[in-house]
């Protein structure tokens, strides 16, 4: 029993990951396929090329992996610190670097110095939002606590 309870929270471990994952992906990817396409439409053009779409869906999975398993969830963390601000540092320069060499903006040095800091600032949109959704999900469970002890409570005074 006890090697199934241990296989089983390793299994939920493991999905609850890749949950996460999938999540930052198309959050990601959305927040970029929108700089693409403001981009897109300042430059005069309403078509977007999907080989660009393609690479972006592409790298948004392979960074939520990096930043999941290899950068502890960063962009999740309590606290947005030295070592965090280097890794935000360091997806934003990866993310822009990409998209420099794949050319999403025409290799314009100026548009991915410009799409740098909107993916840094994402990052600690992200972060703010995960830190709120955090402060309500510990409300809501201490809510939750407080109802459950006074059920018991009463329970036990029927008892």
């Amino acid at each position: 029993m006890d090697k199934r309870r241990k296989r089983l929270s390793v299994w939920e471990h493991y999905l609850a990951n890749e949950i996460a994952i999938e999540f930052k992906a198309c959050l990601y990817f959305f927040a970029i396929l929108f700089f693409y396409c403001m981009y897109r439409l300042l430059m005069g053009s309403a078509h977007a090329s999907i080989l660009h779409m393609a690479e972006m869906i592409f790298l948004t999975y392979v960074m939520g992996y990096v930043q999941v398993y290899l950068l502890s969830g960063f962009d999740e963390g309590e606290c947005l610190g030295v070592k965090e601000s280097l890794y935000l540092v360091l997806c934003s320069f990866i993310y822009a670097g990409i998209s420099f060499c794949a050319g999403w903006f025409g290799r314009e040095v100026w548009i991915s110095i410009l799409f740098f800091a909107y993916v840094a600032f994402l990052y600690v949109c992200v972060f703010l939002v995960y830190k709120s959704k955090r402060k309500i999900d510990d409300k809501i469970m201490n809510e939750n606590l407080k109802m459950f002890q006074a059920r018991r409570a009463e329970h036990a005074e029927r008892d």
